[in-house]
């Protein structure tokens, strides 16, 4: 037998629960998918399922050998993909989410440096700062901030993002700068209006207890930039993501509130539909986007070299 595809079954077996599901991905008779897994432990000479007329359950050298099994086809597919490439030119139209505040700041530069090394590709971007149904709307590459929704669609960790508490040194003056919780939540919020993934305003102080801050909203808006706008104003505190504030604190126009209290951290995702169906130019695109962020941040750069 094919040692590979019997490899294959073993995975999509444990994956599916079931052998009747494995023969029919790999369009098999069940007797045939349950004598490829007999012929891997026949060879081995060990039990990697203990079968029932309900379900399957891995052995302890079942679920070492699954996840190597696992390793190995997703090593197997790579180089097959990589092999593929470079018979393949980056085209066509990539069509691209984002949350509004973080593609208007951040995204323009990776799209930019994307099309000048992919002539032949085209990009239409889609910002907003609600959940767009990829499968529906026809969207290739999303970005995503924060909690992620329960679903079949693949995440990348591209970057991590911090919530902070900011306010302008006019607004500090006329009010005093906040230095407990208690005096911050006197102060007039301004308060993004969709926050599905940042949740509410909170902090945690040094003995580890979090405190929600739930005062007066002086003003509410659905998109970020009108709020960072109004805080250079004086109008109030802002709370968001470091991203938005970078370079208002590093020019001085915003200074951070209560930096010594832990903020919420969140995680910036690329989220595709398919990890075995991914084209050329969304892989390439997940690349750029890697090397545009990753692990050096530039908002919390800027923002330790400022707090430093």
């Amino acid at each position: 037998m094919d040692r590979l595809l019997s490899m294959a079954v073993f995975v999509s077996a444990v994956e599916e629960g079931s052998l009747v599901s494995a023969a029919r991905r790999f369009g098999l008779s069940p007797s045939m998918a349950g004598k490829h897994v007999s012929a891997i432990e026949g060879q081995l000479k060990v039990r990697l399922l203990q079968r029932s007329t309900r379900k399957l359950t891995l052995t302890d050298v079942g679920r070492s050998y699954y996840t190597r099994c696992k390793r190995l086809l997703e090593e197997y597919e790579d180089a097959n993909r990589e092999a593929q490439d470079a018979q393949q030119s980056v085209r066509g139209m990539l069509r691209v989410a984002a949350p509004t505040t973080f593609g208007a700041l951040h995204l323009g530069r990776v799209v930019s440096n994307y099309l000048a090394e992919y002539p032949d590709v085209s990009i239409e971007t889609t910002l907003s700062d609600r959940y767009v149904d990829l499968l529906a709307d026809g969207i290739d590459i999303a970005i995503r901030i924060g909690r992620l929704q329960d679903s079949d669609l693949v995440a990348r960790r591209l970057a991590s993002c911090r919530m902070m508490f900011c306010a302008a040194p006019s607004f500090l003056a006329r009010h005093g700068e906040p230095k407990t919780v208690e005096q911050l939540r006197q102060a007039p919020r301004l308060a993004f209006s969709q926050a599905v993934s940042a949740g509410d305003w909170s902090v945690t102080d040094a003995n580890g207890q979090t405190h929600h801050i739930d005062g007066a909203i002086r003003l509410a808006a659905n998109n970020m930039q009108m709020l960072l706008a109004a805080a250079l104003t004086g109008a109030g505190v802002v709370y968001g993501p470091s991203f938005v504030f970078e370079q208002s604190i590093a020019s001085g126009a915003l200074r951070v509130l209560l930096a010594d209290h832990k903020t919420t951290d969140l995680a910036i995702h690329a989220i595709y539909p398919s990890k075995r169906h991914v084209s050329l130019k969304v892989r390439r695109f997940i690349e750029h986007l890697s090397m545009s962020f990753g692990d050096t941040q530039p908002w919390d750069l800027m923002h330790r070299s400022t707090t430093a």
